[in-house]
């Protein structure tokens, strides 16, 4: 199936987010995830930057995708919570929560929490999915599954779920396990959020 990406643009506040109306599904999750490797994967290109070191993402980075026949939706790299990384000249309102509380007030947004496989249950990942179930629809996926071997996996993902009360969904943005249902599931939350 045909999937175009383009990169809109990096918003450091509401003036910048895009005016057009689309639905919006923001890549959720603590610095380092893998939120970019995911849009990558997903998008079968590098519209995307990487990079190793926690905390490179600081403003939200806008693309607008299309996936087949599907209505083209915008598709949001969120900056990353957990890692504190502010410089002396960052401006006030560009911090994680004001960027996200902001991207989460207008209509038409939904998420996708990324969590490491590796690391279920940290607190801090429980305090975004509290937070973001209240904000707008929602849904959960365990990156890097690809790093745990099998028996690992069955007990990282039995407690996800027991953590989150809630099913996640297993993805790796290197092998691509579980992209096909992870478009399924970006394509519901799009789909929830049309106008």
């Amino acid at each position: 199936m045909k999937i175009s990406a383009e990169f809109i643009v990096s918003a450091a506040g509401p003036r910048d987010f895009p005016q057009s109306g689309l639905p919006e599904v923001a890549m959720v999750g603590r610095s380092n995830v893998g939120k970019s490797s995911l849009i990558n994967a997903l998008t079968r290109q590098r519209v995307a930057r990487t990079s190793a070191a926690p905390g490179k993402t600081r403003l939200a980075n806008i693309y607008l995708v299309a996936r087949g026949s599907a209505a083209p939706f915008h598709l949001v790299d969120l900056p990353g919570y957990g890692y504190a990384r502010r410089s002396k000249g960052d401006a006030e309102g560009t911090s994680f929560e004001a960027l996200t509380e902001a991207f989460f007030a207008r209509e038409r947004t939904s998420a996708v929490l990324l969590i490491d496989s590796r690391h279920p249950g940290l607190d801090s990942d429980r305090a975004a999915w509290q937070w973001l179930h209240r904000a707008a629809p929602a849904a959960i996926v365990g990156t890097k599954i690809d790093k745990l071997t099998r028996s690992e996996r069955t007990r990282a993902l039995r407690q996800l779920e027991s953590v989150f009360e809630d099913t996640v969904l297993p993805v790796s943005a290197v092998t691509g396990e579980g992209l096909d249902e992870l478009w399924k599931l970006i394509d519901r939350l799009a789909n929830s959020r049309q106008p």
